[in-house]
């Protein structure tokens, strides 16, 4: 018997596309920058994305960024807003008092349009899609004309995750992505955040200034950096924001969240096409962190250092993007 669906409804009063295949279901939001916003295991309780609750969502419009798998393009820290491209200098809003910098780009909260749902014998799945040019507000600061495309399928095998970046303009352009995915830790029911094991292929940490900017050089990894590397560490061992190389082990680029309580790990494996990793812990508060893909170095044009090296890479007129990744559950 076929129970894949897929059909229009809510999450806490916002328009939400559902899906739903087994016993996992999704939601995504479209008009809060294409947000995939909830993903569930409904026979264990075990939710996987930091969801808001009803009373968060006001706060969640007004800063979308650490819930769910929020869009940055571009991502984030730009020095003073600036930087150059092309021959040209691109000046994009300071939104972050703290540093001076911009913050996260402009399509975490922009509306996306859902271009179809439904269902298969295999999967059910939600397309959503948003086109910059002349007429979009991101257009003002980055005048680059692109169509980008995300596609959710849900089935036995977890969440899958394509994203689709095409040039449409004359111009060759910067592709500068990546996902603030909040993960839940813990993500099962009766468990605590002491329970769960975080793994990541990392490979170096990059240096930070006081403005949370790259100075080029490398620090060395603690001894929790390295158990993060291998056998997994707890979450919040200390208060990360902490950007590092990616380093793909065994021909994969992942993230493994073990419940070592409940016996599941939560894999998000995302694709060799990002070459860097951002980790955040919210001030190693307990209850979720995100660990963000990224296909480029924070403030990449500013850095001087091979592009190659640090992600920074150019999409000529017609070119296409695209990358595939993953979230499921192993159970041990």
């Amino acid at each position: 018997m076929n129970d894949n669906h897929a059909r229009e409804g809510e999450f806490h009063g916002e328009p939400a596309i559902w899906l739903r295949s087994g016993g996992y279901e999704a939601a995504l939001l479209p008009a809060i920058g294409g947000n995939l916003i909830a993903f569930r295991d409904t026979l264990s309780g075990m939710r996987f994305l930091h969801e808001p609750s009803a009373e968060e969502m006001d706060g969640f419009r007004a800063r979308p960024m650490i819930h769910g798998i929020p869009v940055l393009f571009p991502p984030n820290r730009y020095e003073d807003g600036r930087f150059r491209w092309g021959g040209a200098e691109h000046r994009l809003p300071v939104n972050e008092a703290a540093t001076g910098n911009h913050l996260h780009g402009f399509l975490y909260d922009t509306p996306w349009r859902v271009e179809e749902y439904g269902a298969t014998a295999t999967e059910s799945f939600v397309v959503v899609s948003v086109a910059v040019d002349e007429n979009h507000p991101m257009y003002a600061y980055l005048p680059y004309s692109f169509a980008m495309r995300l596609r959710y399928g849900l089935g036995p095998h977890g969440l899958s995750q394509q994203v689709f970046v095409r040039n449409e303009g004359r111009e060759t352009m910067p592709c500068l992505f990546a996902f603030h995915t909040s993960v839940n830790a813990p993500f099962a029911p009766g468990s605590s955040a002491k329970d769960c094991r975080l793994k990541l292929t990392v490979g170096e940490r990059w240096e930070l200034d006081g403005r949370m900017l790259p100075t080029g050089s490398f620090r060395p990894l603690s001894a929790e950096e390295e158990a993060m590397k291998g056998e997994g560490v707890y979450p919040f061992f200390e208060p990360m924001d902490n950007h590092y190389t990616a380093a793909a082990q065994n021909g994969r680029n992942r993230m493994e969240l073990t419940d070592v309580r409940a016996g599941a790990t939560l894999v998000y494996d995302v694709g060799t096409s990002y070459k860097q990793w951002m980790i955040w812990n919210n001030g190693a508060r307990e209850g979720f962190f995100c660990p963000e893909p990224q296909i480029s170095l924070v403030n990449a044009p500013g850095i001087d250092r091979p592009a190659e090296e640090i992600g920074l890479f150019s999409l000529d007129p017609g070119d296409i993007w695209e990358e595939t990744s993953r979230l499921y559950v192993k159970r041990t």
